[in-house]
């Protein structure tokens, strides 16, 4: 484990806010390095975030000194740090449950691979698709995602079905031994206390943006 000065472990150190806001420093990093920048400063970060460079200067010094005044800090170490700090490094497999038109569209995003994470498996129950591939990947029967997700170590689920088929979808991924369940859909999920499950809302996350804005 790693530990800092004052001898805590880096998972008791982060907190959710400060996971949030380096999840978000990885993305402009991301981003970053494929505009072919090799240093942003902490304003630049702050510009893409709207989070205030100080609190970015606060966030990052917490894990050790990685820039330098009037200079900023490198991209690809920068990025190396905080995918350790998140735990990110690595390959990370995951199960995409719903072929329609977001499910096509998350399956061929590149941005998954960017951070290390493979969509190792599709799934739907429309016969009429089975077979066919999305992002590379074939699709398969709902029914197998049990054999699948075991032998491919499929780690996370994402859900991008209609909200009636959501419970079930769910159901089946814990099933299957899924831990995290990252939910587009509307429903609200009943799943056991052991399971994380993240809901993305373009509609909450707007007003929640927009309350900011006009406040």
């Amino acid at each position: 484990m790693v530990r800092g000065s004052e001898g805590a472990t880096l998972a008791e150190r982060l907190t959710v806010g400060v996971a949030a806001r380096l999840s978000r420093y990885l993305q402009v990093l991301t981003q970053a390095k494929k505009m072919g920048k090799e240093r942003i400063s902490s304003q630049e970060i702050a510009d893409y975030t709207n989070i205030n460079a100080t609190q970015i200067r606060r966030d990052l010094s917490g894990f050790g000194k990685f820039g330098k005044r009037g200079v900023g800090y490198n991209i690809d170490s920068l990025l190396g740090e905080i995918r350790k700090i998140l735990r990110t490094q690595g390959q990370h497999n995951i199960a995409l449950i719903g072929a329609g038109r977001l499910g096509e569209a998350i399956a061929s995003s590149p941005i998954f691979a960017e951070h290390g994470i493979t969509i190792a498996a599709v799934f739907d129950n429309d016969p009429a698709k089975l077979g066919r591939k999305i992002g590379g990947v074939p699709i398969s029967s709902l029914g197998e995602l049990d054999e699948i997700a075991r032998e491919r170590n499929i780690i996370v689920g994402v859900l991008a079905v209609p909200a009636d088929a959501a419970q079930g979808a769910a159901d089946a991924l814990v099933a299957a031994g899924v831990k995290i369940v990252f939910n587009y859909s509307q429903a609200l999920l009943d799943t056991p206390s052991d399971v994380q499950v993240h809901t993305s809302n373009p509609a909450v996350e707007l007003l929640y943006a927009l309350y900011f804005h006009l406040t």
